[in-house]
C-alpha cells in the first residue's frame, strides 16, 4: 500500500492543531509535519530556519511547497517529508493556501484533502484564547482563505469539516474513516 498523508486545508483558528492533537490521540501513526519558518512571531509547531535554508532546499529541488504569510517564509520539504512516510506514519500537514494543497496532492502518495472550517467570530475568539497578539492580520488570512474558498473547485477536498459543529473527536475520527476508505481503494481522494 502506498504511504499516505493529510493535507488540513483552513484558515487561522479553524481548528487544525486541536485536529490534529485529536487524531495523534487517536493513532499514534498520525504526526504533526512542522513545516520550515524562517521570519519572527509563533515557532511553536515549526521546524526555524533561516531564508538562506529554504533557498538551499528550493535550489535543489526539495522544496513541495512554500508561502510567506505574517511576514514569515514557511515551506514544506522533500527530505522531512519522506523521512515520516518511509517509517510508515502519517503526516498531517497545516495549510492556509489551496496552491499548498494542489502541489501536496501531487507529492507521490495518496493524500486525503480536508477542509476545516468556523465562522469568522469563533476564529476571532479562538484567536484572543489562545493569546495570539496579531488578532487583526489572522481575521485579514481569514477573510483571503474565504475569497480563496469561492473559486475552489468541488473536488478540491474530500472531506469538509465545521469545526463550530463538530468536535476535534468527531472530527479526527471522520477523518481517520475517511483516510481508511481511501486507502482501501488505493485511489487519491482529490486530484486537484
Amino acid at each position: 500500500m502506498p504511504p499516505s498523508g493529510i493535507a488540513l486545508y483552513g484558515p487561522p483558528a479553524s481548528g487544525k492543531d486541536t485536529v490534529t492533537q485529536a487524531l495523534t490521540a487517536l493513532d499514534a501513526r498520525y504526526v504533526h509535519f512542522r513545516r520550515l519558518k524562517a521570519g519572527g512571531g509563533r515557532t511553536d509547531g515549526y521546524r526555524v530556519c533561516t531564508n538562506e535554508q529554504i533557498d538551499d532546499l528550493r535550489d535543489q529541488g526539495l522544496i513541495v511547497y512554500e508561502n510567506v504569510r505574517y511576514e514569515s517564509r514557511y515551506a514544506i520539504d522533500r527530505p522531512a517529508l519522506d523521512a515520516l512516510l518511509v517509517r510508515g506514519l502519517i503526516p498531517v500537514v497545516h495549510l492556509g493556501q489551496l496552491a499548498g494543497v494542489h502541489a501536496l496532492v501531487r507529492y507521490p502518495a495518496l493524500w486525503l484533502p480536508v477542509l476545516l472550517h468556523c465562522r469568522r467570530a469563533t476564529a476571532a475568539q479562538r484567536a484572543r484564547q489562545r493569546g495570539s497578539a496579531d488578532i487583526a492580520a489572522r481575521l485579514e488570512a481569514w477573510d483571503d482563505t474565504e475569497r480563496e474558498l469561492a473559486g475552489a473547485r468541488p473536488d478540491d477536498f474530500a472531506l469538509r469539516v465545521d469545526t463550530d459543529r463538530t468536535s476535534p473527536a468527531q472530527a479526527a475520527q471522520a477523518i481517520d474513516a475517511q483516510l481508511q476508505r481511501m486507502n482501501a481503494s488505493g485511489l487519491s481522494a482529490s486530484r486537484p
